[in-house]
């Protein structure tokens, strides 16, 4: 039987509150540590094991059994300090893979070389997000794939609309490959309400592209930034 991966969040904020109870609904195992007796009390109903420590006390989380941890996630965010040392001695404890937040490229700089493994930056991630959604309103969605390519869902452009995929071309015009097209149809049901029916098409040539289509592609950014253009 594989072994199940435990993952161990340090600060229960906002951030770290919602990552221990979006994974323990999903049925990981979670060990939830703060030094804050209401924090503690909050999560400890939702999670496998709730520790009350101060996670810059290198003696204290020796003492916490974490050597069955494979992944620390180092939630705090409003204290530069104590996500630091956490990091460090995380790092110190051999944890397989540390996952630290950061709130700065200065902070981030610094998880990294102090041996966080990923660095998360919401605040940058956010005002990257909301510009690419005001510079490319028709793209719903952007996920980093490799270093050159990414995943992205858009709307169609109106030009789009009546052509078949073969007529558009993505591929040898734009290098994009189209993996899924999301499709909304309104029925009736049996008591004459109407109702929104999301369905997803396997891309075939011949496919017609309706108003309102969002296809599912990856490509690099560039690539998808043409589409534009076309």
């Amino acid at each position: 039987m594989a072994k199940e991966n435990i993952t161990a969040v340090f600060g229960l904020g906002l951030f770290g509150y919602e990552i221990c109870k979006e994974l323990s609904e999903k049925g990981g195992k979670v060990i939830a540590v703060d030094k804050d007796l209401k924090l503690i009390d909050k999560i400890k109903n939702f999670v496998m094991q709730a520790i009350l420590i101060d996670s810059t006390d290198e003696e204290s989380l020796r003492k916490s059994a974490l050597e069955n941890v494979d992944v620390a996630i180092v939630a705090i965010g409003d204290n530069l300090e104590a996500s630091i040392i956490t990091t460090a001695l995380l790092k110190k404890l051999n944890i397989p893979h540390i996952i630290a937040r950061a709130t700065s490229d200065i902070h981030s700089q610094l998880l990294k070389q102090i041996g966080a493994d990923e660095v998360i930056n919401l605040e940058i991630e956010e005002g990257r997000r909301i510009a690419n959604r005001l510079i490319s309103p028709n793209v719903l969605e952007r996920i980093p794939i490799s270093k050159n390519q990414i995943f992205a869902e858009i709307i169609i452009p109106k030009n789009f609309v009546g052509k078949t995929l073969m007529q558009i071309d993505l591929r040898n015009k734009a290098n994009i490959n189209v993996i899924s097209i999301k499709r909304f149809q309104l029925k009736i049901d049996n008591i004459g309400n109407p109702l929104k029916e999301e369905i997803v098409l396997i891309p075939k040539p011949q496919d017609v592209l309706q108003t309102n289509d969002i296809l599912a592609i990856v490509g690099s950014d560039a690539d998808i930034e043409s589409i534009k253009e076309m």
